[in-house]
């Protein structure tokens, strides 16, 4: 049992930090690259860069400028906890599950950017019991879920735009779901074994209710621009798609639309009457691709 002046000795910024020690090690100063330690209630580098840690265990590394990304709010933040706790996208994350566990060993740090709640990231590390996770998002909102999403999981603030506070070949696994992508920044902290899973909607997601609702839609050359983002910096080794049907009440129908971007675009009220016009259940498809990387070669 520790002794009052080894309790007093602990950096406070512990007591309050949820992340394994693993993950710790694994995140850089977004500034200049170098490592971050606890000292008194924050994060800091040899460099004197702070940052702080929030009291819901995560730690915030966004450097001060204005986001070049649109984060979750708590509205979204809020409808995408209850529709994926309703179970709807739980074959989604099997599958992603199942596809990491196969991609390599089971242990290291799996890297979520753009992990919204941490729902996926939990699920990997559920079929990959020594590894720990790391949840980025540039959502305050999102961060306070995915702190706490698994044990052995940590979250940090990062707009992906811009880099991710990760140490050079410090990652095992990448997951990219519905998020922003950058072939050379994830080849950079992703070790020479690793993989990188990838996951987008293809052209059939939600199409039976995407003109009805007046929603979103999947942009045609969604492919090409994946592809484009990560050539020269990764190789495909395999693509899976999965289609899975929803049956929705319309109250989850309509916390289906308020999770994602079409959220931004309809009033609250405008939403529930488009979904009331529609026969109940709600019948929809969800739709998804999910691709396997593993990194090129590097020149030299």
């Amino acid at each position: 049992m520790p002794t009052s002046s080894e309790d007093h000795r602990r950096p406070a910024v512990l007591d309050r930090l949820r992340m394994p020690a693993p993950v710790l090690d694994a995140l850089a100063c977004p500034h200049c690259g170098a490592g971050l330690a606890p000292e008194g209630g924050a994060l800091r580098c040899v460099s004197a860069h702070s940052f702080d840690v929030a009291r819901e265990g995560y730690v915030n590394l966004l450097t001060g400028h204005r986001s070049a990304g649109t984060g979750d709010t708590a509205e979204m933040v809020r409808a995408r906890v209850e529709f994926q706790q309703a179970g709807h996208y739980a074959p989604l994350a099997d599958r992603i599950a199942a596809i990491a566990s196969g991609a390599g060993g089971d242990e290291g740090v799996v890297v979520d950017i753009g992990a919204g709640t941490g729902y996926y990231l939990a699920a990997v590390l559920e079929r990959r019991p020594r590894a720990v996770g790391l949840a980025l998002d540039v959502s305050k909102f999102a961060l306070r879920r995915a702190a706490k999403s698994h044990p052995r999981a940590g979250a940090a603030g990062c707009d992906a735009w811009r880099g991710l506070p990760v140490r050079s070949g410090s990652a095992s696994l990448l997951l990219n779901v519905f998020a922003p992508r950058d072939g050379a920044e994830f080849r950079r902290v992703l070790r020479p074994d690793g993989r990188l899973v990838v996951v987008t909607p293809t052209a059939r997601h939600l199409a039976e209710v995407v003109g009805a609702l007046g929603l979103v839609t999947v942009d045609a050359r969604k492919e090409e621009r994946l592809e484009g983002a990560l050539a020269g910096s990764f190789l495909p080794m395999e693509r899976d798609e999965l289609d899975t049907t929803l049956e929705l009440s319309h109250e989850a129908a309509t916390t289906l639309v308020e999770m994602g971007p079409s959220a931004r675009h309809l009033p609250p009220g405008e939403l529930r009457r488009r979904v009331a016009a529609l026969p109940e259940p709600v019948t929809t498809t969800a739709s998804f691709r999910i691709s396997l990387y593993r990194p090129a070669p590097q020149a030299g």
